[in-house]
């Protein structure tokens, strides 16, 4: 498993929006200066974001973007899931064993992945945007 610039960048959009006072929408422009993220680059990654609820946006001159829920509502596994699709280390626990190895069931190897991507799963699901923000991890 290797996480994927867009799952890299989106956290910091994340983490630079739950800086941010809940009641304050903030710029894309400020965002793409303070992260050094392309404005085209930031605008897929704030689409894919507000589709799925995560952020609140709001049109014109004091528009932009805030998060949706407080940052200690957000888990880094949410924020990654969304971003990129699945974090299982193997390709067999991507979508069930049964569609891309016939060989599942005689697979020794297997509990050793499906155990890691138990404990990747449980790490990133119990550490908020806000345990980042206040240095805990």
């Amino acid at each position: 498993m290797m996480i994927s610039t867009k799952g890299r960048y989106a956290l910091r959009v994340m983490i630079d929006l739950a800086r941010h006072e809940r009641d304050e929408f903030v710029s894309l422009k400020g965002i793409s200066e303070r992260q050094q993220i392309s404005m085209k680059y930031l605008e897929a990654i704030v689409a894919v974001l507000n589709k799925a609820d995560f952020l609140q946006s709001q049109r014109g001159k004091d528009g932009g973007y805030r998060l949706a829920k407080n940052p200690s509502e957000y888990t880094i596994g949410s924020v990654l899931k969304l971003t990129e699709g699945s974090l299982a280390p193997v390709a067999c626990l991507e979508g069930g064993c049964d569609t891309v190895c016939q060989s599942a069931d005689g697979c020794i190897t297997l509990p050793l992945w499906q155990k890691l991507d138990g404990i990747i799963d449980n790490y990133l699901e119990g550490v908020t945007l806000q345990d980042l923000i206040d240095g805990k991890v």
